[in-house]
């Protein structure tokens, strides 16, 4: 018995559904892991510019709280 053109539409429309979840599914598992990415450079960056202000602060010492040359 050969399937009926509504049967065979059917099929055809089941088969692209289930490629559209499977889709769906690597997208989100995608943009689940982007977010961690993006999350996880965030929190380096910022702890990158806060050891920049630290070491900021050691590099260009106030003038006032340093010892006077020794020609002094």
């Amino acid at each position: 018995m050969e399937p009926s053109e509504l049967e065979r539409r059917l099929t055809e429309v089941e088969m692209r559904l289930a490629f559209q979840e499977q889709a769906l599914v690597e997208l989100s598992d995608s943009l689940a892991a982007s977010r961690i990415e993006t999350a996880r450079n965030a929190d380096l960056l910022q702890r990158a510019l806060d050891d920049l202000k630290q070491s900021r602060g050691e590099f260009f010492a106030d003038p006032g709280s340093e010892p006077p040359p020794p020609h002094y």
